[in-house]
């Protein structure tokens, strides 16, 4: 068993107040798990108007699928013109760690 996970850091563009931040980040979280069928959350930054840390986790029997998947869904937050990707975190756990 592999568990992968993924952190992003985005940056907003000119949001001025948590509604708006609302209205970006609640579409990018809705996607991914629709397209990908992965657990995703905001897991930091909440009462921040334009920062967010999204946070993506999957569970796989194979490493190259779940690498897959993870490109994947890091494709797709790089390629949202309403953020700015500042980093991104990617680790793989085996049931052994």
């Amino acid at each position: 068993m592999y568990v992968g996970t993924l952190s992003f850091d985005l940056l907003l563009g000119d949001v001025r107040s948590l509604k708006e931040k609302r209205s970006l980040v609640k579409p990018i979280v809705a996607e991914l798990h629709r397209k990908f069928a992965v657990s995703v959350a905001e897991v930091s930054g909440q009462n921040l108007h334009r920062r967010v840390e999204i946070g993506v986790a999957m569970v796989s029997g194979d490493t190259a699928h779940l690498s897959d998947v993870l490109d994947r869904c890091e494709r797709l937050v790089a390629a949202r013109p309403e953020v700015e990707l500042l980093s991104v975190r990617r680790r793989l756990h085996t049931d052994e760690d």
